[in-house]
């Protein structure tokens, strides 16, 4: 297999005397879905936080195409490319999807009134517009205030999102929760496009069933550490479980 474009080695993180982070390990390859696993405590919500730039781990090396790098904060982790979809979607109801798309990093008129301040809207509105219909999000109509929305189509905006502003790395933090069974396949199914697209993936997620819907391969925490890897394809949900409870072991993780 090619070389990892994320490859994470040994990292601990302590939060006073509490060992998060016990020598974890993770690997994330171009152009797949890699899920990340584990019981509640295992150590998932501060492996991303390490990995997108949010905390720094005490110890352990990060490795981006091969090179060791410091992601001491989100800027850092944005300028290699790395993006993150958090659970609370962090998007802004009162504004239309365009302008979520842009939050942030808002286009601005060219010439005078750029330098004024005044805000391309057109311009916003013509490429989120594009980038929806290229990443399959369909929406009744992207001029109308985001909380309008359905939670599915919402999701799919604050993923669409991220997925624009990211060239290398995605990271989703459980992209699905809450939502009903249609507005959860169209999720995945922008998943899997983000995925064709040459970008990884990694899909934090409690739902096993989902996992091996669309990921590639799966990584399984269990209290700090990675004790399991597995071919999405090739395992069950049972073996998922019994990774993540202890009840199975796997050498070599």
């Amino acid at each position: 297999m090619a070389l990892p474009l994320l490859d994470a080695r040994e990292l601990v993180k302590h939060y006073g005397n509490v060992e998060a982070l016990r020598g974890a390990s993770f690997t994330a390859h171009a152009g797949e879905v890699v899920a990340l696993v584990g019981d509640n405590g295992a150590g998932k919500s501060t492996l991303v936080k390490c990995l997108s730039g949010v905390a720094r781990p005490d110890s352990g090396t990060i490795l981006f195409d091969g090179a060791p790098v410091a992601l001491d904060s989100p800027v850092s982790a944005r300028e290699l490319g790395i993006e993150t979809v958090y659970q609370d979607l962090a998007v802004a109801p009162d504004l239309d999807p365009a302008a979520n798309l842009f939050l942030g990093r808002e286009l601005r008129r060219p010439g005078l009134l750029g330098r004024l301040g005044v805000l391309d809207k057109r311009e916003m509105r013509r490429r989120a517009v594009a980038s929806f219909h290229e990443l399959g999000v369909t929406l009744p109509d992207v001029d109308v205030p985001i909380g309008a929305l359905s939670g599915g189509q919402r999701q799919s905006v604050a993923v669409a999102r991220s997925v624009v502003w990211a060239s290398r790395l995605v990271f989703m933090d459980e992209p699905t929760a809450a939502l009903g069974v249609v507005q959860r396949e169209r999720v995945l199914d922008v998943i899997r496009r983000v995925r064709d697209q040459g970008m990884a993936v990694v899909l934090i997620s409690h739902n096993m069933p989902e996992v091996l819907a669309v990921a590639d391969r799966v990584e399984v925490l269990r209290l700090g550490r990675r004790v399991a890897r597995f071919d999405a394809a090739a395992t069950t949900v049972e073996e998922l479980v019994g990774a993540m409870t202890g009840a199975l072991t796997q050498e070599d993780a």
